[in-house]
């Protein structure tokens, strides 16, 4: 599968990235924790360069665990403070306020020397489509959620919410990075719904799925769907289709309902905790 989708849109929420940046005292980026290295936007490290970085493993609860322990131990390594987070069910949140106050600890430290007394601390929240920004912001801000006008940054596109005494928070659109070196990455994009459907092959994305769970977690398919592991891709998912009564007129197999079976099966945590990429 070749996957590259990068609409218009983006490439102004990049330009409105880089014109508030200067605003702000920490990046915090989320990523999917299924696919924390492919839900990375390389952009953002540059972007976010000489300031403080708060990574959050959003969907920690559909991601194997002992994957989520690796990748944040990674992440810590290159430097970042790393929270674990399920913003649907708001666990979490409360080690992501100790994690900002700690990223900022130095800036408000120098703020104190300057006699500056808790000003609160300015973040970006950055990440591609689809990871949970909106749901991270909305759980984290609660019912003392509102704008902060009067300030570079309260445009369509991107907006100030203020959280609480200590900290404020720039919303930023969802982007992408214009092409993708390596078709490893937007596949696992697509399987996470990071990509639009209509530019995706749901067949094709749902083999390729059905091929990765029989290598690395040896036995789901068959506990989940009784299904032979063995067996080519194709010929699961024409069995898949079977046993859901995914079919067309006169019995034959709809492989395409039985892709979005699985996807959506995937994508919610059905199938289980499932991580599709190591540090």
């Amino acid at each position: 599968m070749n996957i590259q989708w990068y609409p218009g849109h983006m490439t102004k929420a990049r330009r409105m990235m880089q014109e508030n940046i200067r605003l702000v005292d920490l990046v915090i980026e989320l990523v999917d924790a299924r696919v924390p290295y492919s839900s990375r936007n390389p952009d953002i490290d540059e972007l976010g360069k000489n300031k403080a970085r708060l990574l959050l493993l959003n969907k920690a609860d559909l991601a194997d665990e002992a994957a989520n322990e690796a990748w944040s131990a990674h992440f810590r390594g290159l430097g970042f403070q790393v929270v674990k987070l399920d913003s649907r069910s708001r666990a979490g949140l409360k080690a992501v306020q100790a994690a900002v106050q700690e990223a900022c600890r130095e800036k408000t430290e120098r703020d104190r020397k300057r006699g500056i007394l808790n000003r609160p601390v300015r973040a970006m929240v950055a990440g591609i489509p689809n990871v949970g920004k909106s749901t991270f912001i909305n759980s984290f801000a609660g019912r003392a959620c509102a704008k902060t006008g009067n300030k570079p940054g309260v445009t369509k596109g991107a907006q100030w919410v203020r959280l609480n005494k200590q900290v404020e928070l720039l919303d930023t659109p969802g982007i992408l990075w214009p092409r993708f070196e390596d078709q490893e990455v937007g596949l696992k994009l697509a399987l996470i719904g990071s990509i639009r459907e209509e530019v995706l092959n749901t067949e094709e994305l749902s083999m390729e799925l059905l091929k990765f769970l029989a290598q690395n977690y040896s036995g789901l398919l068959h506990e989940r769907y009784g299904m032979d592991e063995e067996r080519e891709p194709l010929e699961q998912l024409h069995e898949l289709a079977k046993k859901r009564g995914c079919l067309k007129k006169g019995g034959e197999p709809d492989t395409g309902k039985a892709a979005a079976v699985l996807l959506e099966e995937f994508r919610s945590g059905k199938l289980g905790r499932i991580t599709l990429e190591r540090p």
